[in-house]
């Protein structure tokens, strides 16, 4: 279990535990005993909310200061030209979408590429700088290619390091290396809040600047 869930897990089970303890046993305070009585379970609901929801609400975003990169992204990768990639291989610049789902103690992304049948990353962070408006996310991922493509691609690890500026960021560039010792540049535009995605074409459907040849 990640950090995260067990953090939003262990506030659920106690704020619950709280509130039913209080009711099966007939302990109804009055007044300011009332209140008291239920802080704790009202606590433990609202980092939850807190959690999902209300860190990226507008006043309170600007507050918190971490940027809000939700949502999918067109990732366009540029292979450097020391990259080791095989005969036949793909040179770029490559098209890919990268869906990052986010709350505030937690981060994952998927990347999707039209050879790939699956990409997750692991250990996702967003390191933050107080007051610097810039953030870098950094995380590490496994591809595995379709079967068709995996005797000349196999499934290999990566790491990528995106850099993104302001609150909600819609444009960002980083960069990749992976285990098959190539690396290179990434673009990425915003092209909308959505992470219900589950294809590579589906994405590339929604991509108002895919132009599908006729």
């Amino acid at each position: 279990m990640t950090p995260t869930a067990t953090i939003r897990l262990g506030a659920t089970v106690a704020a619950t535990a709280y509130t039913v303890v209080l009711l099966v046993l007939g302990l109804y305070p009055t007044q300011l005993r009332f209140v008291f009585a239920y802080i704790p379970a009202v606590v433990g609901y609202l980092v939850i909310v807190f959690d999902k929801w209300a860190w990226r609400w507008r006043g309170v975003h600007h507050l918190i200061g971490r940027p809000w990169v939700g949502g999918t992204w067109r990732a366009v990768l540029t292979p450097s030209p020391e990259s080791h990639i095989p005969e036949g291989g793909n040179r770029g610049p490559i098209t890919t979408y990268l869906t990052i789902d986010q709350t505030y103690w937690s981060l994952h992304a998927t990347l999707r590429t039209a050879e790939s049948s699956s990409s997750h990353s692991s250990n996702a962070i967003v390191n933050s700088p107080e007051n610097s408006g810039t953030a870098e996310i950094c995380f590490l991922y496994e591809n595995t290619p379709r079967v068709e493509h995996q005797p000349r691609s196999p499934r290999h690890e990566g790491v990528a390091r995106i850099s993104v500026t302001g609150h909600m960021p819609t444009a960002a560039t980083g960069r990749y290396f992976t285990g098959r010792f190539t690396a290179g540049d990434m673009d990425l535009t915003l092209i909308d809040r959505s992470t219900g995605y589950g294809t590579f074409a589906q994405v590339q459907a929604a991509d108002p600047d895919h132009h599908p040849t006729v």
